[in-house]
């Protein structure tokens, strides 16, 4: 697996490919910015690292005790870290729903303190029509957060791959359950012949 100097090398050397790919689908400058913010964001500070005490980890200063709770709750390299989508639509609803109820208490605590009236119906159809409205640059930066831990999810597996192949050649990169499966029937037949062995000595 590669460290995490060239998880960030990678990210960097990779932004003017995207700036330019992005650009050149979109050709909108603002849609161009927010995706490669977030690919930024994504390499550096968001990636599937986050399930351990990684760089990506450690950049978030003191603010990194939040990422406990989700580093306890996960296994390294899992599917709900490292899985395509999956990996990212988790961490931005993990960090959404804390970035929610700190809102709520903040603005609770405002309320009692100052003796403010807050409508809260008011409050959520405000916060769910602006998500409404700028639901295309939502989507642009959550695109960008995925290709950013998408290039760390690839030189993981390209890493791991390289490695397999240096080791055991072309099986290693075979799928593991294909490799289990014919263990399993070369076991079943050489168990098979043994019987069938005993058999004949028994019947002579």
């Amino acid at each position: 697996m590669p460290s995490g100097r060239t998880h960030d090398r990678i990210t960097l050397w990779a932004l003017p490919f995207v700036t330019g790919v992005v650009f050149w689908l979109t050709n909108n400058g603002n849609l161009t910015l927010l995706i490669t913010g977030g690919f930024l964001f994504g390499g550096l500070m968001f990636g599937p690292d986050l399930d351990i005490y990684s760089r990506h980890f450690q950049r978030w200063g003191f603010l990194r005790f939040i990422w406990l709770p989700y580093q306890k709750s996960l296994r390294h390299r899992s599917l709900l870290s490292h899985g395509p989508i999956i990996g990212t639509t988790v961490r931005v609803l993990y960090l959404g729903s804390l970035g929610a109820i700190v809102a709520i208490f903040s603005l609770f605590i405002i309320e009692k303190l100052w003796n403010i009236q807050f409508n809260w119906q008011m409050t959520g159809e405000t916060v769910t029509s602006t998500i409404a409205h700028y639901s295309m640059e939502f989507i642009a930066v959550f695109v960008g957060l995925e290709v950013g831990a998408m290039s760390h999810y690839l030189s993981d597996w390209g890493g791991s791959a390289y490695k397999r192949f240096q080791k055991q050649g072309v099986r290693g990169l075979l799928p593991r359950a294909k490799m289990k499966k014919r263990k399993v029937t070369s076991r079943g037949s050489s168990r098979s012949k043994v019987k069938a062995k005993n058999s004949r000595r028994t019947k002579s």
